[in-house]
C-alpha cells in the first residue's frame, strides 16, 4: 500500500511538474501568437472600421441625393414647372415667401454687386414713401450669396436663374437629410439608423418640411446649417473623443452656428433653446463645464459678428440667447462649488443657481428692451401676453397673428398622422428610456458618484452619455414649443425622426430597458444586440411596403396647380399699368405684385417693422366699413394709385368667423360688439369693398374701376375727385 501511494504521489508530482518544465516554449509560443495578433489585429479592426464608415458616408450621401431628386421631381410634377412662364412659375411660392425671390431677381438685374448691394440696403422703391433696408429687415443673405454664385459661375449661360435658385434650396435639404441621417448613426453606432430616419423623414414629409410650396423661406435655407451644428455639436459633446475630432467639431459648431444666424431673422430663438439645453446639461454635471463654455463662446462671437453685419441690428443685443449666456456665467462667477457637497446641499445649490441664472436673465434682456428700441417688441409682446391667457385684445394685428394657422395649438390630425407612420410611439418609447435613464444619472450626481470614464453595453447606461441626454432636453424643450404654436413642428418633427431612429437601432437603449427588467432568462447583451438589427428591419420593411407604392404614385401624378385669374392680374398690371404706379391691398398680394410685376407698393408682408404693421392694418380698411371718404384718406396717405381687392377676403364665408379679416377689423374698429354672447353691430356705412362694387356716389366720385376677374377688382385712386350724384 505505501509503495502504490508513493507511485500515484509520483506521477502527481510528474503531472503538475510538466508545465514548470515546459513553460519557457510555451512562453516563447505565446510571445509569437500575441506578436501575430498585434500583427495582424490592429489591421483587421482598423479595415473593418474603415469599410463601414465608407458604407455609412456612401449611404448618407445617396440618402442627400435621392431626397434632392425627390424633392425636385416632386415640385416639377405638382406644378408643371418647366412650361410655365416665368411669372408663372414665380407664382408658386406661395405663403409670402415670393417676395424673397424678388430681390434675388433685382439682384441679378443690378450692373455690379456693389451696386446691388447699395439699392437694396437703402430700398426706397419698394414701399411707397419709405425707405427700407431690405437686406437685414428680410435677412436677404441667402439671394446675396445665391446671386453671386450664380453670376461667379458663368451659370447664366447654363441655367436659367429660377432653377438656380430652387436647385440650391433643394440642395440644402439634402444636406439636412444627411445631416439627421449621421446624427443618428453617431449615436446609435450603425448607419442603418441614419437610413430608417431618413425615411421617416420623407413619409411624414407635410409635417417636417414646407419647402415644396414655399421654397424661399428663410427656414428651407437656414434648418440645414442647424442640422449641420447639431450633428457637429453632438460628436462634440461625446465623452473620450480625441483632440483633433474636437478641434475639428468645435470648427464645424462655430462655423454653422454664424451661418444659420445669417441665414434667418429668428435663429437666435431657435439657438436659445438650444442653450437650455446646455444649461440643463451643466447645472446636472452631465457634461464637462468647459464644454458648455467653449459654445458660449460661439454664441458670444456670434451674436457680435451678426449684430455688425447685419448692419447693428439690435435684435441681436435683445436676445434671450445673450442674456442667458451672460447670466450663466455670472452665476458661476457668484456661486462657487455648486457641485460639491451632500446629497441636500447639492439639491439646494442647483435650485438656487436655476433662481440666480433666470433672475439675470431676465433682469438683462428687460434692461436691454428698455434701453434698445425695438420695432417689433410690443407687438411680440402683447401677443405672448394673449396667447397665454394673461390679457384680452381688440388689437387687429395681434388678433391675426393669433389667428395663424402656425400659431395654433397642433390639431389631431397631426399626431395622427404621426401615429399612423410608426413614428410617435416609437419617439415616446425612447424619449421616456432616455429621459428615465438620465434622471436616474442626475440622482447619482447629486449623491456625489462621478461619472464612469467608459460606459459598456453591459452597463446598461445611456444617461451617461451627453449627446444622448442633450437631445432629450433639446426635443423635450422644441417638442414642449409645438404644443402651443403648430409651426414648430418644423423644428421638432426632422429631430423626432432622428431620436426615434437612433432609439430602436441602439443596443445601449434595449441593454438600459433590460437592466430595469432584471432580464435573466436569455442573456441580455444578445438579446439587445438582436433587438437593435430585428426591430429597425421589420420598421423599415413595413413602411416600404406601405409607403413606398404612395411616393412612387406621387412622382407619378400630374397635377394642375394653375389659378388663371392671378395670371390675369399680374399681366394687367404689367401692361397697363404706369411703371411709377403704386398699388394697395392686402399684404399677401402686395407681395406678388412685388414679385412678378417690380410695381412699388404701399405695404409688404413683414412682421418685424412697426410703420409696417400700421401700414397693413389701415390698408386692410378696404374690407372694413369704412365710408369711401376715409379709404381715399388712407390710400393717398400713402401715395397710392390703386387699390386692389380681393373676393376671397371681401366675401370670406370661412367656418372661423372669428378669424375671418373682415371680422377682426369690425371687432378693431368698434363696429361689432360681443357681450354676453350676442353680436352687436353698428356703422352707418356698408362694408367697403362690397359697396365699391355698386358704382354709386360717392365710391365713383374717388374711384374708377380699371380691371375686374371672378377674383381680384382693381381701382383706380382718382386723383381729381369729381362730383357724381
Amino acid at each position: 500500500g505505501t509503495k502504490i501511494m508513493t507511485e500515484v504521489r509520483q506521477r502527481k508530482e510528474q503531472k503538475y511538474g510538466e508545465p514548470e518544465e515546459t513553460s519557457q516554449e510555451e512562453k516563447t509560443e505565446g510571445v509569437e501568437n500575441t506578436q501575430a495578433h498585434h500583427r495582424y489585429t490592429p489591421t483587421a479592426v482598423l479595415l473593418q472600421r474603415l469599410m463601414k464608415l465608407f458604407f455609412g458616408c456612401m449611404s448618407a450621401v445617396i440618402s442627400g441625393m435621392t431626397y434632392a431628386v425627390y424633392l425636385s421631381t416632386y415640385h416639377e410634377r405638382r406644378f408643371w414647372f418647366s412650361s410655365r412662364q416665368d411669372f408663372e412659375r414665380e407664382i408658386t411660392f406661395q405663403a409670402d415667401s415670393g417676395i424673397y425671390y424678388s430681390y434675388y431677381k433685382q439682384m441679378l438685374k443690378a450692373p455690379t454687386l456693389q451696386r446691388g448691394l447699395l439699392e437694396l440696403a437703402f430700398d426706397n422703391k419698394t414701399v411707397s414713401l419709405k425707405t427700407i433696408n431690405t437686406i437685414q429687415q428680410m435677412t436677404l443673405y441667402p439671394e446675396l450669396i445665391t446671386s453671386f454664385l450664380y453670376q461667379l459661375t458663368g451659370s447664366p449661360e447654363v441655367i436659367e436663374p429660377i432653377y438656380f435658385y430652387i436647385g440650391l434650396v433643394f440642395g440644402l435639404q439634402a444636406v439636412y437629410v444627411t445631416a439627421l441621417f449621421v446624427s443618428s448613426w453617431i449615436m446609435s453606432g450603425t448607419w442603418v439608423a441614419g437610413m430608417l430616419a431618413v425615411v421617416w423623414y420623407i413619409i411624414n414629409r407635410t409635417d417636417t418640411t414646407r419647402v415644396e410650396y414655399a421654397v424661399p423661406l428663410r427656414e428651407n435655407w437656414a434648418l440645414p446649417y442647424f442640422a449641420c451644428q447639431v450633428t457637429a455639436l453632438t460628436v462634440f459633446l461625446k465623452q473620450n473623443i480625441s483632440s483633433a475630432v474636437e478641434k475639428f467639431c468645435y470648427f464645424l459648431v462655430s462655423t454653422s452656428t454664424f451661418t444659420f444666424l445669417m441665414m434667418w431673422e429668428h435663429s437666435h430663438y431657435v439657438l436659445f433653446v438650444q442653450a437650455i439645453a446646455l444649461f440643463l446639461l451643466d447645472s446636472f454635471d452631465l457634461i464637462q463645464s468647459q464644454k458648455v463654455a467653449d459654445v458660449h463662446k460661439v454664441y458670444l462671437c456670434t451674436l457680435c459678428l451678426g449684430y455688425f453685419l447685419q448692419f447693428r441690428n439690435t435684435v441681436l443685443l435683445a436676445s434671450p440667447l445673450l442674456s442667458l449666456v451672460a447670466g450663466s456665467l455670472l452665476a458661476k462667477c457668484i456661486q462657487k462649488n455648486m457641485k460639491k457637497g451632500p446629497f441636500i446641499a447639492r439639491i439646494m445649490k442647483v435650485m438656487l443657481h436655476f433662481y440666480v441664472v433666470i433672475t439675470i436673465t431676465v433682469t438683462l434682456n428687460f434692461i436691454m428692451k428698455k434701453i434698445i428700441p425695438l420695432n417689433e417688441s410690443e407687438y411680440l409682446f402683447n401677443f405672448l401676453e394673449v396667447k397665454l391667457g394673461l390679457d384680452t385684445t381688440k388689437n387687429f394685428t395681434t388678433s391675426l397673428l393669433l389667428c395663424q394657422e402656425s400659431l395654433q395649438v397642433p390639431s389631431q390630425d397631426f399626431f395622427l398622422r404621426l401615429t399612423q407612420t410608426s413614428l410617435l410611439p416609437f419617439y415616446i418609447f425612447v424619449l421616456v428610456i432616455c429621459f428615465l435613464s438620465a434622471l436616474q444619472v442626475i440622482f447619482r450626481r447629486l449623491c456625489g458618484i462621478p461619472a464612469k470614464d467608459n460606459v459598456t453595453l453591459e452597463d446598461g447606461r445611456i444617461g451617461e452619455r451627453p449627446d444622448v441626454v442633450y437631445h432629450v432636453f433639446h426635443s423635450v424643450l422644441f417638442g414642449s414649443f409645438t404644443m402651443i404654436f403648430e409651426g414648430m413642428k418644423y423644428l421638432w418633427t426632422p429631430y423626432v425622426c432622428m431620436i426615434a431612429a437612433f432609439g430602436v437601432c441602439s443596443p445601449e437603449l434595449w441593454m438600459t430597458l433590460f437592466k430595469w427588467l432584471r432580464l435573466r432568462s436569455v442573456h441580455p447583451v444578445l438579446l439587445a444586440l438582436m433587438l437593435s438589427t430585428a426591430v429597425p428591419t421589420i420598421i423599415g420593411f413595413s413602411l416600404w411596403r406601405e409607403y413606398f407604392p404612395r411616393v412612387m404614385t406621387e412622382l407619378s401624378e400630374l397635377r394642375e396647380f394653375y389659378d388663371p385669374d392671378i395670371v390675369e392680374l399680374m399681366t394687367w398690371i404689367k401692361r397697363q399699368a404706369p411703371v411709377a404706379a403704386v398699388f394697395a391691398g392686402s399684404p399677401q398680394i402686395m407681395g406678388t405684385v412685388k414679385l412678378c410685376t417690380g410695381w412699388s407698393v404701399a405695404s409688404l408682408p413683414l412682421y418685424n417693422d412697426g410703420d409696417l404693421l400700421k401700414r397693413n392694418e389701415n390698408l386692410q380698411q378696404i374690407y372694413a366699413m369704412r365710408s369711401a371718404e376715409d379709404i381715399y384718406k388712407i390710400l393717398t396717405s400713402y401715395k397710392a394709385n390703386y387699390v386692389i381687392i380681393e373676393e376671397t377676403i371681401c366675401n370670406d364665408m370661412g367656418t372661423v368667423r372669428g378669424c375671418r379679416v373682415k371680422d377682426l377689423l369690425d371687432v378693431a374698429n368698434g363696429h361689432v360688439v360681443y357681450e354676453d354672447g350676442e353680436i352687436y353691430a353698428y356703422s352707418k356705412y356698408g362694408r367697403f369693398c362690397n359697396e365699391i362694387k355698386l358704382s354709386y356716389s360717392p365710391y365713383v366720385n374717388y374711384f374708377t374701376r380699371v380691371f375686374w376677374n371672378r377674383s381680384y377688382h382693381i381701382y383706380k385712386v382718382n386723383a381729381v375727385i369729381s362730383f357724381q350724384y
